[in-house]
């Protein structure tokens, strides 16, 4: 499996094209508000893509969804509870499956797992694939999503963040935003993480 990270969008959201070079089958991850780059990514590569998957409903991670959806024809996934964000934050998001708590996904020939991790947004979540977590606007390299914003709350996202820290073994963390980095990273030096663990 092949990944292709960009930057896109209005205020730089991290865009990640999974893909198999054998079956041409492709998996999107936050195509962000301007899609135009990764479109033409997929006709460049001749990809089909199977799913798009969104950490969470605001449009700077999905508000372009439509322009990979029309070509491919594929399903939209997203935590329902984001459905109830203010329309002008979740950019006209609509006809989104549900994605759950512990769902698991079958595709590219691996599992993506989803961790319902709140706070930033109520339906934010992780993708666990691999040796690979996709943590959206839940976890930053040295930091976290902000919970100021409408349906945030800064008592969930800690929780999340526990949560997060306390997966076993380390894992590559892709944000939504900024530099990769490692969870094992992320436990020793994010300021938030260690706040968090000291609520147990």
């Amino acid at each position: 499996m092949k990944i292709l990270s960009m930057t896109t969008g209005s205020i730089g959201t991290n865009c990640y094209l999974l893909y198999d070079e054998d079956t041409k089958d492709a998996v999107v991850i936050d195509p962000s508000d301007d899609a135009g780059p990764l479109a033409a990514q997929i006709e460049k590569l001749e990809l089909r893509v199977q799913a798009i998957l969104l950490t969470h409903g605001h449009y700077d991670h999905g508000g372009d969804v439509d322009r990979i959806r029309t070509r491919s024809g594929c399903p939209v996934y997203l935590h329902p509870a984001d459905l109830t964000l203010p329309a002008q934050w979740r950019g006209g998001l609509a006809n989104t499956a549900d994605l759950s708590d512990g769902m698991v996904l079958p595709l590219l020939g691996t599992e993506f797992r989803v961790l319902h991790t709140p706070g930033h947004t109520p339906g934010s979540v992780c993708f666990l694939c691999g040796e690979l977590l996709f943590s959206g606007d839940t976890l930053f390299a040295g930091s976290c999503g902000r919970t100021d914003l409408p349906g945030g709350s800064g008592a969930d996202i800690l929780r999340s963040l526990r949560r997060l820290a306390e997966l076993p073994g380390n894992y590559t963390v892709c944000p939504g935003h900024g530099e990769l980095s490692t969870l094992d990273e992320e436990r020793q030096s994010n300021f938030y993480i260690t706040q968090a663990m000291r609520q147990k």
